[in-house]
């Protein structure tokens, strides 16, 4: 499954330079997942200061 970040997200970046397959990029106010692309590896969410990244 794949994940989703919520508008807890402060854009920090952290996420996007995690993530093995570039399924994130930023998007308008916080970062955005390409469900698609996703592999659900969780990188995103071990890196992220805030937990805005789930699994849906």
């Amino acid at each position: 499954m794949a994940y989703k970040i919520s508008d807890e997200c402060i854009s920090c970046g952290a996420c996007a330079a995690e993530c093995p397959v570039e399924a994130i990029s930023e998007g308008d106010g916080k970062y955005v997942i390409d469900a698609d692309a996703c592999i659900s590896c969780g990188n995103c969410a071990n890196v992220c200061p805030v937990g805005a990244p789930a699994e849906e």
